[in-house]
C-alpha cells in the first residue's frame, strides 16, 4: 500500500481501539505510542483553470456520445456553486429560489445558503421543466458512474496537461506523470469552484460560507494554489 494509504489505516485502528478502552474491552494502551515514520508528499489538488473550465464547457460532443451532455452541465453546476456530488444528487427544485439555493448537506448537515451566478442559473433554467424523479433539479447519475464518464468527457475536451504526482511504498518513491483527465472524478468540481473563487480576491470566509468549510486549516491547500494563480498572474506584467 501507499504510505498515505498506511497512515489513514493506522489512524482508523487507532480509534477503534480507543474507542474499545473507553468501553473497557481494552487495557493496552501500546498503541498511542506506535507512531511508525512513513515518508509522504501532500496529495496534488485536481481542479480545472478558467481555461480548461472553458475548453470543457464549449467542446463539441460527438452525437455518438450525446449521454455526457448531461455529465457535462452536473460537473460544471458543482464547478460554480462549489455542491458536492451527494449534494446536487438531492437538490430538489423546492430549493432554488429567485437567487441562491437553501440547502442542507448530506455529508455534514450544514444548512447552506448559495448565491447562484449566471453559470449556475443558466443550468437550472435549462431543466426547470424537465420532470425528475423525486422532484429532482438536475439529471444525476451515481458518483461511480459519472466519475467513468467525466473522464471520457474531459478527454474529448482535451484536458491533458500532464500532472506528475510524487508517491511512497515504504522508501521506494515512485513518480507518476498522467493526463489531468485521467484524475478528474467529481469532487474536482468543488475543488474547481474554490480555486476559481479565490483566485480573483474573493475572500476566504465568503468562500466557506458557500462551501459549509468550518475549519481554515481544510482551505489552507486552496489558498496556497490560489496564491500561486495571483503570482502568475503578476508575471505578465514582466512580459509587457
Amino acid at each position: 500500500m501507499r504510505n498515505t494509504t498506511i497512515e489513514k489505516q493506522i489512524s482508523y485502528l487507532k480509534w477503534f481501539l480507543r474507542w474499545s478502552t473507553k468501553k473497557g474491552y481494552n487495557t493496552n494502551r501500546a498503541f498511542e505510542d506506535f507512531k511508525p515514520k512513513l515518508k509522504s508528499t501532500k496529495k496534488k489538488v485536481i481542479f480545472l483553470t478558467w481555461k480548461e473550465l472553458n475548453q470543457l464547457r464549449e467542446c463539441v460532443i460527438p452525437e455518438t456520445k450525446k449521454y455526457l451532455e448531461r455529465v457535462r452541465d452536473v460537473f460544471l453546476f458543482s464547478c460554480f456553486t462549489g455542491l458536492r456530488h451527494s449534494d446536487i444528487y438531492n437538490l430538489r427544485k423546492s430549493d432554488i429560489k429567485e437567487n441562491h439555493i437553501e440547502i442542507t448537506t448530506i455529508k455534514t448537515a450544514d444548512s447552506l445558503i448559495i448565491d447562484l451566478n449566471n453559470h449556475s442559473k443558466s443550468i437550472l433554467d435549462k431543466y426547470k421543466d424537465v420532470h425528475f424523479e423525486n422532484d429532482k433539479a438536475l439529471p444525476v447519475i451515481s458518483n461511480q458512474k459519472m466519475n467513468d464518464y467525466l473522464k471520457e468527457l474531459a478527454e474529448i475536451a482535451e484536458i491533458n496537461e500532464p500532472v506528475r504526482e510524487t508517491y511512497y511504498k515504504g522508501n521506494e518513491r515512485i513518480d507518476e506523470v498522467t493526463p489531468k483527465y485521467a484524475l478528474l472524478g467529481t469532487h474536482a468540481g468543488r475543488r474547481t469552484f474554490i480555486c476559481n473563487a479565490l483566485s480573483p480576491g474573493i475572500p476566504p470566509q465568503v468562500v466557506m460560507k458557500w462551501t459549509g468549510h468550518n475549519d481554515y486549516k481544510a482551505m489552507k491547500p486552496y489558498i496556497d494554489i490560489a496564491d500561486d494563480i495571483r503570482a502568475n498572474a503578476m508575471d505578465k506584467f514582466n512580459q509587457l
